[in-house]
């Protein structure tokens, strides 16, 4: 069973599976995370939906790229978690699966090219703090603890 994080399940509500991926992107002692401006200002790990067809570290891959700008090396799966939430880019209710690996920046290749997101590195104990999603802090921790 996958953990949920966040709000929830809303009775009577029917939401649409959104699989996801997502990475923990640590060098040098910091982590890279992205800052989407909107639909609420907040610190997020990199990465996102993943595409119907699409190869979900081929997705995970995309993702960092459109919101950091920096290519990655060795993904490794470290776990993954379940959120319900309303999505107002698609108008729609979803069921997020959200797959986390963690993976090395390593090169930047420019800007992120995802509208709304820039690349901010933050020191680990700051992007726990920061962190807006309660899935994503539980991720971090798990590999700041060793576990991931």
């Amino acid at each position: 069973m996958i953990r949920r994080y966040g709000e929830a399940v809303r009775s009577g509500q029917s939401y649409r599976r959104r699989p996801g991926a997502y990475a923990v992107l640590w060098r040098e002692g910091r982590i890279l995370t992205t800052f989407q401006q909107s639909p609420v200002p907040e610190f997020q790990l990199p990465g996102g939906g993943i595409d119907p067809g699409e190869n979900p570290l081929a997705a995970l891959h995309r993702e960092v790229f459109e919101e950091t700008g920096w290519a990655i090396s060795a993904p490794r799966r470290i776990g993954a978690y379940r959120r319900f939430t309303y999505m107002p880019d698609y108008e729609f209710w979803a069921e997020k699966v959200c797959t986390v690996w963690l993976a090395r920046p390593i090169l930047r290749h420019g800007p992120p090219t995802e509208p709304g997101h820039s690349a901010v590195w933050l020191e680990p104990g700051e992007a726990l703090a920061l962190l807006g999603g309660e899935g994503d802090r539980a991720m971090l921790a798990r590999v700041l603890s060793g576990r991931g």
